[in-house]
Parts: structure tokens; sequence; C-alpha cells
């Protein structure tokens, strides 16, 4: 294994953003990564002060994307970036994400993956043409219980899968916050920034990813009924939408973010033919399981009765509670260890390989694309195809 830590570049991430400081922690916190240079804002002075505050070498702080992925790429292999974490609104995800990967860099890209669907699929293609690793951050993939549902769902322990529940509620768009001056609802709500969908872009994607992630399965239809129920709002802010699965399973998943008082309590229940499970945000260190012939179990994280992907994914003993951080980390340190290999000329471990990646991002972008036109037919069912 490659014995030293990974450079990382940053776009994004500047005075008055929420997720580039997430972002920055989670590659911190095993060790792995060093953060060496960024673009933090689009406007060069903002770039300037966020790397003063981050300590950086001023010449390895820029006013642009473009000019640091050149300058980077000129510098000696020992001394470039290894790879790239993009954590800019929506609109901001494709250019830089192929720039990086076509000079040669690694990407870490906060999801949504793209604008729209078309940019998606170019970037899957350029993506898996390089031969360069693509992790996107649908952060609660990355939880130890998260990963438990999954390996006890794809065992066969609960036989075939019968139904998916999969709900994301927040409050904090429940008042016309975007004309307040908010800079992250204003981005948020902007159909220039975020692309056809609000609320089903933002969350309702998570849901989504986290659906099939734990279920094994893939969408084949969905019928949606999306609305915005704040005046003056531009996209939507709520909605429901039913789901077919490629097994015959059905399933429903609801977002919204004017759910007043709620924070961000993902949830999900999965059952087969043979019982089920529930795991939610709020208690996210625990894994129920229900079984007609038996009494609900309660798994808990770093119990060593859990599968290698969930104790891989768990850096405490039980009973420290680990959480949305750690979970971010969990992809991080799992991207970082998939690069390591690589350049070390090694295989990883499949417990290593297990992040989202550009096939997610572009079933993701699928299903907003889908929803929003369910939404807006008065056909409904539409068919998932892509």
């Amino acid at each position: 294994m490659l014995n030293r830590k990974l450079r990382m570049g940053m776009i994004g991430g500047g005075p008055g953003a929420f997720i580039g400081a997430v972002h920055r922690i989670a590659a911190n916190m095993d060790g792995q990564i060093e953060l060496v240079c960024g673009a933090f804002s689009s406007d060069p002075e903002k770039s300037k002060q966020a790397g003063e505050l981050l300590n950086l070498p001023p010449q390895r702080v820029y006013g642009s994307y473009k000019e640091m992925i050149r300058a980077e790429k000129a510098l000696p292999p020992d001394q470039q970036m290894d790879f790239v974490s993009i954590v800019t609104p929506n609109h901001v995800h494709f250019e830089p994400a192929k720039l990086a990967l076509e000079n040669g860099f690694h990407v870490v890209l906060d999801k949504p993956l793209t604008f729209d669907l078309k940019e998606g699929k170019q970037l899957q293609e350029i993506a898996r043409k390089s031969g360069l690793f693509l992790c996107l951050t649908h952060t609660y993939t990355g939880y130890p219980m998260v990963k438990e549902a999954r390996q006890q769902v794809l065992s066969g322990k609960f036989g075939k899968i019968r139904k998916v529940y999969v709900e994301y509620p927040q409050g904090w768009l429940s008042t016309f916050l975007e004309g307040a001056n908010n800079k992250q609802a204003s981005w948020r709500t902007d159909p220039s920034q975020s692309g056809i969908a609000g609320s089903m872009g933002d969350i309702g994607t998570h849901a989504f990813n986290l659906a099939e992630y734990i279920s094994g399965l893939e969408v084949t239809k969905l019928c949606a009924d999306i609305n915005i129920v704040v005046e003056g709002r531009k996209l939507d802010d709520d909605g429901a939408v039913l789901l077919k699965f490629n097994n015959g399973a059905s399933g429903v998943l609801m977002a919204t973010q004017i759910a007043a008082g709620e924070e961000n309590n993902v949830k999900i229940r999965v059952y087969g033919e043979k019982g089920g499970l529930e795991w939610k945000q709020e208690d996210n260190n625990s894994l129920i399981v229900r079984q007609p012939d038996k009494p609900i179990e309660i798994y808990r994280t770093g119990a060593a009765y859990t599968s290698s992907y969930s104790r891989h994914n768990t850096r405490v003993p039980p009973g420290h509670p680990e959480g949305y951080l750690e979970a971010f980390a969990n992809l991080y340190r799992n991207f970082a260890l998939c690069v390591k290999a690589k350049l070390a000329g090694e295989t990883p471990e499949p417990e290593w390989l297990d992040f989202p990646g550009a096939d997610d991002g572009v079933r993701g972008m699928n299903f907003v694309e889908k929803v929003i036109a369910s939404g807006k037919s008065t056909e409904k069912w539409i068919d998932f195809g892509m």
C-alpha cells in the first residue's frame, strides 16, 4: 500500500459554504488525505481568503478551477494533487469534474452528479474511459448500519424483497427563506443553479439512492406527485413517489422540505418474504430487524456479529456514537484506499470499493428527470428506462 497521504485539491467550499467544511473534516479524519490546494470560490479574492484561513501556501490557492487544474497538472508528479473534491452548486459539477478526469485526477463529487441527465451520462462515460475513481458523496451509504442492512438483504435472510418505504422529511424551507438572503436556500431553489428539481433533487436523490442500495434492486418505473407549497418558490419543495422495482417489489418514497419542525430524519424500511428491517438517521447506530418467528432484534454498530462491511466502516467500540461526519469520512476513506491501491498497482478490497460512483449518479439524475416528468404528466406512471 502507498505509504503517504493522498494530496487533495478542493473546488468550492469557500466563505459562507456549508458542505465544504464537512468534506474537509471527513477527508482529514483518518489521516489518509491532506488538503494541498484549492479554488474555493468563483471570486478570486474570496478564494484567497479561504486559503489563508486553511493555512495553504498562497501559490496553491487559485482564482478558478481551470487555473487550478492547469497549474497542478504542470507540477512535478510528487507535488501535484492526487484528486480533487468538488463541492460547488449543481451547475458547477460537470465541467470541473470532466476537466479533472481528463487531466488524470481522481474525483470526489458532492451529489447530485450533474446539473441534468445529459451531463450525467457524459460524465459517466468520461469516468469510465479514464480508468480513474469517482466517488459521489451519497452520505447515508457510509453509515455502518446501512452497510449492515444491505449485507443482510443480499444474504437472502429476508427472502425475496416485496416492499420498500423510504422517507426524507426536512422543515428548513417551510418559509420563503430564499427571500431572506439565505445563500443555501437561494441556490438550492434556483432552477439556473439547482436544475429542474428542488426537494427531489436535493434530498429525494438521497432517499432513492438509499432505497436501491439497501434493497439491492433497481427502480423500473415510478409515479410521482410533486408540489410547490411555499408561495413564490420556483422549484418543488414537497413530493411523494410510488416505485416499482425490477423483481416486482413496490415502494413509496417521500421527500419534503416543508415539514415544519423536522430536521434530517431520513428513514428506510425494507420487507421481504421472511421479515424486514428498519434504519433511521436519528438512531443511526441501530438496525431493527423483524422476523415473524423471532423477537425483534436490534443490531448495533461495532458489534462482532455484524458483517465485514459494517465493521470496516466502524471506528470505535460499541456504545460510542458515530454519526454523519463519520459516515461522510467512510466514503473518503474507502475512496482513498482504492486510489492508493491503484497507485501502488494493487487490487482494492471489496469493502473499499463499496462507495457510490458515476453509475449511481446517473441513476439519480434519471430519477430526478422521471419524477419531474411524472409530476407534470396526467398519465403518471413512467418507465425508468435509461
